[in-house]
């Protein structure tokens, strides 16, 4: 039985998955949501957001804001990722996403093996919640399908880097036009990719 559902059987209710999308990339925010979702929400399909097929995320995506109590979502750009490092950045992310929550949740599942500090609430940290709690699974949905969206536009912003295609991640494209283009405002300055980009400019940063 996984620890959403023993949770709800022993009785607790309002309890917020909470996942985020963006830790590994190059560029780009990371976003952070937290999901209650209704006690009667069933769908099938609904499983880790990268391993569904983007036509299946964007229907699931509808189908969670449907059935969810309600939900929080939290950007943080890179400059932020920069000054806090990507978990710091991913932890405070996820704890904005839970303090827009309301009603406010009673128990909150988090994926991965990091608790939020300072968070207030009971939590529970489960190593690849996406792919067995509800909630969390949800959560991952609504992080990943905003963060391409994000994503999107800054490749409308930047049509030399193909945000579109790999959406910020080290690919080998992506590496290409680093090196051919140099960063843009977007890119962590703290990630090396982007530092020996920098660094082929003569640019040092300290």
């Amino acid at each position: 039985m996984d620890p959403e559902t023993r949770l709800r059987k022993s009785g607790v209710r309002n309890i917020a998955g909470v996942d985020e999308s963006g830790r590994g990339p190059l560029a780009g925010p990371v976003v952070a949501a937290a999901v209650i979702l209704k006690e009667d929400f069933r769908v099938k399909g609904l499983r880790d957001a990268k391993e569904m097929s983007l036509n299946d995320r964007l229907s699931m995506f509808i189908k969670i804001i449907e059935g969810s109590k309600t939900l929080g979502i939290s950007i943080v750009d890179s400059r932020t990722i920069d000054q806090k490092n990507i978990l710091q950045a991913s932890l405070y992310a996820m704890k904005e996403a839970v303090s827009s929550l309301d009603p406010k949740p009673k128990h909150v599942i988090v994926d991965g093996n990091q608790k939020i500090p300072k968070l207030g609430i009971l939590q529970t940290t489960v190593i690849a919640g996406d792919k067995i709690c509800r909630s969390v699974s949800s959560a991952s949905v609504i992080a990943k399908v905003v963060r391409d969206e994000i994503m999107h536009l800054y490749d409308r912003i930047y049509p030399n880097y193909g945000f579109v295609n790999h959406k910020g991640y080290g690919t080998k494209e992506h590496l290409e036009m680093l090196v051919e283009h140099g960063p843009v405002s977007i890119h962590r300055l703290s990630y090396q990719p982007v530092i020996d980009a920098l660094t082929l400019r003569g640019i040092i940063i300290i």
